[in-house]
């Protein structure tokens, strides 16, 4: 059976174009719905990262302030340390375990420390109403002046009360004399000195006073010396 077909070539060929005009602007659109929503999210994201550097250089703004003031508070921490030391050496030309070293290497054997005890005090400046004669006025007040001239830290004195335990009074005489030919201490005397009865035997608990020389001077091996020393007697 023949078949004739009546639809002329032209609307076909017009018909197909259409239809291949229609698919081309389909997906036109398509690649241009895509490359919106592709461009939009480039833009979110880059507000987003935008945000986000923002923030981060916030923060490091904060930490740079914060490692600026830290610097600033250990400079300052460096002074007062420095001051802090300065001001010790001042007030303590020898130091408390030095002292204390110096006086165990003294002990006489059997004689042991019970307690020490350091106090500063300011010197005792001399009564204008004590003094009779004109010359010693005179003295007195060149001292006052030459007084002023030093320095706050060089007007005090430091007193050291000892308490110990001895066998006999030879021992304890024996101990003073010790602490007399320190280069360390001067006017040392007997304060107390008494009996202490323990179940085996009697002991003398004596108490000590003494000061500090004023003019001390220590050097790096002079301290060495008496802690060596220490560390001897302890062993």
């Amino acid at each position: 059976m023949l078949n004739i077909n009546f639809v002329p070539d032209d609307y076909i060929q017009n018909s197909e174009s259409h239809r291949t005009n229609l698919m081309y602007l389909v997906l036109f659109s398509v690649v241009m719905a895509a490359l919106g929503g592709l461009f939009i999210t480039i833009k979110v994201r880059q507000r987003a990262l935008n945000s986000k550097e923002k923030l981060v250089n916030a923060k490091m703004t904060q930490a740079q302030e914060a490692i600026k003031q830290f610097e600033e508070l250990q400079a300052k921490r460096k002074v007062m340390m420095k001051t802090a030391l300065t001001t010790t050496e001042l007030l303590e030309p020898v130091p408390r375990s030095v002292l204390l070293a110096s006086l165990t290497n003294d002990l006489p054997g059997g004689v042991s420390l019970l307690r020490l005890n350091l106090v500063q005090k300011e010197l005792k400046k001399t009564s204008h109403a004590a003094l009779t004669n004109k010359y010693m006025k005179v003295q007195a007040e060149k001292a006052a002046a030459a007084v002023a001239r030093v320095s706050p830290e060089k007007l005090l004195e430091t007193h050291i009360d000892i308490e110990g335990i001895a066998p006999s009074d030879r021992h304890v005489a024996s101990y003073i004399g010790r602490l007399g030919s320190s280069n360390l201490l001067e006017n040392v005397a007997l304060a107390e000195s008494k009996e202490h009865k323990t179940k085996d035997m009697t002991l003398r608990q004596f108490k000590l006073t003494a000061m500090l020389r004023k003019d001390v001077h220590l050097t790096k091996e002079d301290i060495d010396s008496i802690r060596a020393g220490f560390e001897e007697r302890e062993l």
